[in-house]
């Protein structure tokens, strides 16, 4: 079983269309908007491929604010597909996403993840992440 974790290229927009249509159920961002996002944006994706397959993908952003003398940091998401679970490749993403982060300055990361999602949370928790109590509220503003 051939196995490979890298950041994302452009040429990965259509496979990352289709994990995340798996994934967050969004069905109306193109393969343009994702090769566009990748080669413009500061978001950091990473993915990995299982046997030439686009398998999973984990996006991670890094920030400054003035509240906070160090760089912040955030995975934003991690999926792997369903049948290629159980092979570390979850936390293979996150050690790569963990490495970019540290050469930006990062030193700390959160994760926002459903406190009813084991899987994420073994995950995580594996990864050596430290489930915190936190409120997460939502809003939605409307299109402008």
């Amino acid at each position: 079983m051939q196995r490979t974790v890298r950041l994302a290229c452009p040429e990965d927009a259509d496979g990352l269309v289709r994990l995340n249509r798996e994934f967050n159920g969004v069905v109306d961002i193109t393969a343009e908007e994702v090769s566009r996002s990748l080669r413009l944006g500061p978001e950091l994706v990473a993915v990995a491929i299982l046997d030439g397959v686009l398998s999973g993908f984990a996006c991670a952003q890094s920030f400054t604010s003035f509240c906070y003398r160090e760089r912040q940091a955030e995975i934003t998401e991690l999926f792997v597909m369903e049948t290629a679970r159980g092979q570390g490749l979850a936390r293979e993403l996150l050690l790569l996403l963990e490495e970019h982060l540290r050469r930006q300055g990062v030193q700390s990361i959160k994760v926002i993840t459903g406190g009813s999602n084991e899987a994420a949370l073994k995950t995580y928790v594996r990864s050596g992440y430290i489930p915190k109590e936190h409120a997460v509220l939502y809003k939605e503003l409307g299109s402008v």
